[in-house]
């Protein structure tokens, strides 16, 4: 019986032992990296320059990315799109008159937010639609009811015509008013990488899709990690 248990433990430590070297395996096998990044989105176009990969010309390709953005958050202090260079983030659209969609689109926010909230590569946005209402004061009490950590969690607010532009031509997303003074916009959360180009969208209220964003914001931070490791 006393062998029987010193075999046990034996095979645990193995087991152990054993896993980092496999997964090491999944994503590396004869020294080739099997990582595999994730997509773009919007419009891209072929820069005329080339890199090379593995001794093969792979021509450049430059994709869609942000504008410069100008907006304030729930603490009355204004937010550019520079607040943003180097980082992940998450984005989405909403207004605090909305009914029950934008509080569980909100709820996985939170989740997710809490997940990250020690990375300081990740940050969250939330951003009205209905910026004549949602100024500041109001916005900072809605993000309390998440407790909402304004240093990784931004709401913010703006100008009609500068948002409208935003969602459309820089996130690529539709948003307009109701005639029954509601609003309809995009339930997506959005994934942007550290250089501003979208690299995902997912349904907000649905769990299967913000588990599926959870796993792809570590698979974007190994992405960056991998550039700022990689020789120049």
């Amino acid at each position: 019986m006393r062998n029987s248990g010193i075999g046990k433990k034996i095979m645990i430590l193995v087991c152990i032992l054993a896993v980092p070297g496999f997964l090491y395996y999944l994503l590396t096998v004869g020294g080739k990296n099997r990582y595999k990044s994730l997509q773009y989105f919007g419009p891209k176009h072929l820069s005329g320059t080339f890199h090379k990969f593995h001794g093969e010309k792979i021509p450049d390709t430059v994709y869609h990315t942000l504008p410069e953005f100008e907006l304030i958050n729930q603490s009355g202090a204004i937010v550019t799109s520079k607040e943003f260079d180097k980082k992940i983030f998450v984005v989405n659209f909403f207004y605090s008159r909305c009914p029950d969609i934008c509080n569980q689109i909100h709820g996985n926010v939170k989740r997710l937010a809490d997940k990250y909230a020690k990375n300081k590569m990740v940050k969250f946005v939330s951003i009205t639609v209905d910026p004549l209402r949602d100024r500041p004061k109001t916005l900072k009490s809605y993000a309390a009811q998440y407790k909402a950590d304004p240093n990784n969690w931004h709401f913010l607010t703006g100008d009609t015509t500068g948002v409208y532009n935003l969602a459309r031509k820089g996130f690529l997303v539709n948003t307009l008013k109701g005639d029954d003074g509601n609003f309809i916009f995009s339930d997506k959360l959005i994934l942007i990488d550290a250089e501003k180009r979208i690299r995902g969208y997912y349904a907000g209220t649905s769990d299967t899709d913000v588990n599926r964003l959870y796993n792809e914001i570590k698979v974007q931070i190994a992405e960056e990690l991998r550039k700022i490791k990689a020789p120049r």
